[in-house]
């Protein structure tokens, strides 16, 4: 039964009532193979059919934390055989972006790009710090940024006058940090990104890192778009360059933290004041041939006006093509949350799939959160209490996930439908949902009552909506 919870959908009113629920009539189950289907009926109206399947699932090789589909457990996370930091220069004035704020903090749905980007940093966990060097007039700005969104293991450099001068100083915050009483502690590799890349991937950070390990620099890179032509001192075309022999130096990248950090003490003032390119140095100075890795097409740049609305409809898209599906650990919760994910995978871009106990396994959730996953279903097996629907908005507040965005929770609950009291239930639920939407969480029901299928008896059920 789909019972009335919040009272809004994205940005439209829904409200339904029991009443109306009592004038629809009940569905009349009916059984075909091995799937369970609901038909309803009633006069002049043409019955719309639900299937629910009952087929035989391998719960027994779900374990607590799995997650993806088919009972299998959590893939192995792969973590460099390095330690690993993150040096993000964000100390640019924008001017080719036009107004007065710099690109790294304008804002995209009220949050800085900036933060975007430390928040896909902050997401892997083999990062151990991450180091956001920016102007000093906006030292203070960055470390707001930071206590607003609870960005954890980030830490605030000031800048220089380019961009170089910027990332030598975000290296020397690093190496220098056991003359400062700093928790930052020097990493094997370091990674060097752009804060207004805020698209960056674990695959293709994890490519770089290994890469910079083997041969000690590392960065990615992309096809040529144009082609690239050079022009005499008149203004006339001078020669053109094979486009299908070069490639566009594009961020990540990584180095052993020694090579980049020994490059830059060596460095020309010419080089820290001109030179944009980190591989070069290595190069120049270092004696080391970086590795070039192709990289995927979300790599780009924020750079003009026009970048930020693409960003902006990006992240968006992200959002909404982003589900999570929690079950506890009983067999029946196990099951429809598995035929769930299934079935998801074929509308939805990313689903993932947790059994677990909240209780045991928060930090579950907030490595989720931590994916910028704002829609969750949890399937329960008890619709008599709310305490696992209480636990996860518990959750959603501490992580503040919602402070951002609206966070979408649907609970469905199972259930057989002589041990429980729908209305009583309903109106309970109903009056949770209204307070969490104050917290900017969105919380929906749905109830399935039903009578399980055991040795050939005949199944049946009910499923109303208000």
């Amino acid at each position: 039964m789909v019972f009335a919870t919040h009272s809004q959908a994205w940005g439209s009113k829904v409200r339904r009532s029991a009443a109306a629920a009592r004038d629809k009539p009940l569905l009349r189950p009916w059984r075909a193979r091995n799937n369970l289907f609901f038909r309803g009926g009633g006069e002049g109206r043409k019955g719309a059919t639900i299937r629910i399947s009952t087929m035989e699932l391998p719960v027994t090789d779900l374990r607590e934390g799995s997650c993806g589909g088919k009972g299998s457990e959590a893939p192995r996370e792969r973590r460099p055989p390095v330690s690993v930091a993150a040096v993000l220069p964000a100390g640019g004035s924008g001017e080719r972006l036009g107004g007065c704020t710099p690109k790294q903090f304008c804002a995209l749905l009220g949050r800085p790009l900036v933060s975007y980007t430390v928040r896909a940093m902050e997401r892997i966990s083999w990062i151990s710090d991450i180091v956001v060097v920016v102007s000093p007039e906006n030292v203070e700005v960055m470390k707001s940024i930071i206590k607003k969104y609870g960005h954890k293991r980030t830490t605030v450099a000031e800048g220089g006058m380019t961009r170089h001068r910027s990332i030598f100083n975000g290296l020397k915050k690093i190496a220098e940090s056991h003359l400062l009483s700093s928790p930052l502690q020097k990493p094997e590799v370091v990674i060097i990104h752009d804060a207004v890349r805020p698209f960056v991937e674990e695959d293709i950070l994890f490519k770089v890192v290994m890469a910079a390990k083997e041969h000690g620099a590392a960065g990615a890179i992309c096809p040529l778009v144009s082609t690239v032509i050079a022009s005499s001192a008149d203004g006339c075309l001078d020669h053109s360059l094979d486009r299908a022999k070069y490639r566009a130096s594009e961020m990540p990248q990584a180095f052993l933290f020694d090579i980049i950090h020994q490059a830059y003490h060596q460095c020309s003032d010419y080089d820290l004041d001109y030179g944009t390119e980190c591989l070069h140095l290595a190069l120049k100075y270092n004696k080391t041939n970086a590795k070039l890795i192709e990289g995927p097409p979300d790599l780009w740049k924020v750079t003009y006006k026009r970048d930020l609305y693409a960003a902006d409809s990006l992240i968006k898209d992200n959002i909404s093509q982003q589900v999570c599906v929690l079950t506890n650990m009983k067999e029946d919760a196990v099951q429809v949350g598995f035929l769930l994910h299934e079935t998801l995978k074929s509308h939805v871009k990313l689903v993932k799939a947790i059994s677990t106990s909240l209780c045991k396994n928060e930090s579950h959730l907030q490595n989720i959160l931590l994916g910028q996953c704002y829609n969750f279903i949890c399937i329960n097996d008890n619709l008599s209490n709310f305490q696992e629907t209480h636990q996860l908005v518990e959750i959603l507040e501490n992580t503040n996930a919602s402070l951002l965005y609206s966070v979408v929770l649907i609970s469905v609950y199972l259930d057989f439908f002589e041990n429980v009291s729908f209305i009583s239930a309903m109106q309970r639920f109903t009056k949770f949902a209204k307070e969490v939407e104050k917290k900017n969480i969105l919380l929906y029901g749905l109830s399935i009552h039903y009578q399980k299928v055991c040795n050939g008896e005949t199944s049946g059920g009910t499923l109303s909506q208000f």
